[in-house]
């Protein structure tokens, strides 16, 4: 029995037995005509296997797993010769063949193009999209008003080395929508915004070392990155990191308010405590109950910076984010992502003595980029946008079907998966029927057996994140809940049989 959103809340889609002219009633895949009418590409029909490779894999020196350049897999399957030739190409001018390692072991498949919630390769495949930019797209792929709205400011300049109007106005629109800051900083990426948030927080203290939760992610900078082994301890993710920078940070188990305690007791240079209000970006680990307002509490008793990284939770689990779903208000707050639906924005908005000591010139914060134009444009139309549409719940209900459809089709073909999570970004595991709680259950896990699935979901025309995050947006609709439920069976039923 396929599920449909009107099954588990009000979808703002069609009714039922009603479709757009051309378009197959939700719950019935359409073999020739993809979801918007458009016809299918050959060899699309029932979502037989692509052609086209996922990548075979090595192991550097390093022990990172990366892709190997080769126009035929180990197991036989044809690698498609356009996107085996720009791998080729690539490889010869990029290095490891992309621009973020985080992609070093991600399939080799190359795309032309997004719309809504689906992607389209450059040989003619089509994808249901769960990673949306690993978290951006939170309006889907080239939404026209956003596109529309930032062409249109653009078209009178794009960066000026001084202000401009729409800085204003955006800084207003995001002070606005949180409720809780009194002045925000745009940036690019939350990487850079996380560093402007640690140095406040030093100047305003006087101390260096901040607490930090195992397993969270803060960017890629020496301070930030780190690997994590079972027992807690950071060690550096790879070659030329200064393994020194690692000790400005505590590491602190998430969800233990006595081990935040014991450190901030035990240690007297604590500048700050950084968190993600929830993990999404490993394991979509909620806060337990009461665990932010402890961090809250605990800050102000100490007199140490409450920072929360809302990179990924801002305007993706509410239009005031994290701060907003679970009432408890930060003294700083990284936001990325979702901001800008897509364009590279970052902003830190925190309490009025905090950050002007950025405008008074005794903390600096630059940067040639920042609140750019079309920066600036992209958090207007988007914030916009989502207020004015209010996509939340929606989201929501398809999130939680998605979850349905999973847990089903991993009981009907016996695989043993874990799902958990907010429904607009939550997690799925071989976690031995764990319910996740900290960055140990997550390394418990069985990682190698659901990055072999989620290879298989894509081949099947699922585009999914090996580390397990599931995202959602606002353009996913009952025509991409039906085409997954099919697709999601398939894809199961392979990788139980192999």
């Amino acid at each position: 029995m396929r599920t449909r959103l009107a099954d588990v809340g009000d979808s703002g889609g069609e009714p039922p037995g009603r479709t757009r002219p051309g378009v197959p009633a939700a719950g019935v895949v359409d073999p020739v005509r993809r979801a918007d009418g458009r016809p299918r590409p050959p060899g699309a029909a029932g979502r037989a296997l692509p052609t086209h490779l996922i990548a075979p894999t090595t192991t550097n020196k390093q022990g990172i797993t990366v892709n190997r350049s080769s126009s035929t897999a180990a197991d036989g399957v044809r690698v498609s010769a356009t996107s085996a030739d720009l791998d080729a190409r690539a490889h010869r001018t990029l290095p490891g063949g992309v621009n973020s390692n985080v992609r070093l072991a991600a399939p080799k498949i190359y795309f032309e193009r997004g719309e809504g919630a689906r992607l389209y390769d450059v040989d003619g495949n089509e994808y249901i999209d769960y990673l949306l930019g690993q978290g951006p797209n939170i309006l889907g792929h080239a939404p026209a008003k956003l596109q529309a709205d930032v062409a249109a400011a653009v078209s009178a300049g794009m960066l000026f080395g001084a202000q401009h109007e729409a800085e204003v106005r955006a800084a207003e629109r995001v002070v606005e929508i949180l409720g809780w800051p009194d002045m925000v900083r745009f940036g690019v990426s939350g990487t850079e915004s996380v560093q402007a948030a640690l140095r406040l927080a030093r100047a305003a203290t006087g101390k260096r070392r901040f607490i930090r939760f195992e397993g969270q992610y803060h960017g890629w900078l020496d301070n930030t990155l780190a690997n994590w082994d079972a027992e807690g301890h950071a060690i550096v993710a790879g070659a030329g990191q200064i393994a020194d920078y690692l000790g400005d940070f505590v590491p602190t188990p998430w969800n233990d308010l006595a081990a935040v305690r014991e450190r901030l007791e035990a240690h007297d240079d604590i500048a700050a405590i950084i968190t993600e209000p929830i993990m999404l970006n490993a394991g979509s680990i909620p806060p337990e109950d009461g665990y932010l307002q402890g961090l809250r509490a605990l800050a102000d008793e100490f007199g140490v910076v409450l920072i929360f990284d809302e990179v990924i939770t801002g305007f993706r689990v509410g239009l005031g984010g994290a701060a907003e779903r679970y009432g408890v208000t930060p003294d700083l707050a990284v936001y990325g992502k979702a901001i800008a639906a897509g364009w590279p924005v970052s902003a830190l908005a925190g309490r009025r003595d905090l950050m002007e000591r950025f405008g008074t010139g005794e903390v600096n914060h630059s940067g040639t980029f920042n609140a750019s134009v079309m920066a600036t444009a992209a958090v207007l139309s988007a914030t916009g946008i989502l207020q004015e549409t209010s996509p939340y719940q929606r989201m929501e209900d398809y999130g939680r079907a998605l979850q349905e459809i999973i847990r089903a089709a991993a009981a009907t073909h016996d695989l043993p998966l874990h799902v958990q999570g907010v429904p607009m970004a939550f997690h799925v595991s071989f976690s031995g029927g764990r319910t996740l709680k900290d960055n140990r259950d997550i390394l418990a896990c069985d990682a190698p057996r659901y990055a072999a699935l989620s290879r298989e979901l894509i081949r099947h025309g699922v585009w999914v994140a090996a580390r397990g995050v599931w995202y959602v947006s606002a353009a996913h609709a009952d025509a991409e809940l039906a085409d997954t439920e099919e697709r999601v069976d398939r894809a199961f039923a392979a990788h139980a049989g192999s």
